[in-house]
């Protein structure tokens, strides 16, 4: 998978990209709110939930439930967030739908809710994607 992915206005380096169906692609984070933090988007830059089309709907859903088993069981995770913001009042930081999934253990925040201020401030030119045509 050496090709490159576009994610909203960035791109994606093939490297980083560890599984992909006919719709989706999953990829790592250079620097994940905790280790094994990835994200599964569609294949078409769709910046809203609402504006996927059935067979993504259902693709991103399926390539989620079957990335997250192997994430589970990798991170040795005993639960899992998954987490999806959809608009830049909900935190969305890149333009294109993409959902987070993040491998859990006890106490790896002190409060279970940090995660969510976590994945607030989770900043994408820390991981690892290359900026392309972007509007100022």
């Amino acid at each position: 998978m050496s090709a490159c992915y576009s994610f909203g206005k960035h791109l994606v380096k093939g490297s980083q990209v560890f599984f992909r169906s006919g719709l989706s692609f999953g990829f790592v984070n250079r620097k994940p709110v905790l280790p094994g933090h990835i994200l599964v988007s569609p294949l078409r830059v769709v910046e809203r939930f609402r504006d996927l089309t059935n067979d993504e709907l259902a693709d991103l859903f399926q390539s989620t439930q079957i990335i997250s088993k192997v994430i589970e069981q990798e991170y040795n995770a005993t639960s899992l967030s998954i987490a999806l913001q959809d608009g830049p009042d909900a935190g969305q930081t890149v333009e294109h739908v993409h959902v987070h999934v993040l491998p859990r253990k006890p106490e790896d925040f002190k409060a279970n809710d940090e995660i969510y201020d976590k994945l607030q401030g989770f900043m994408v030119n820390q991981s690892g994607i290359s900026k392309v045509n972007s509007r100022t």
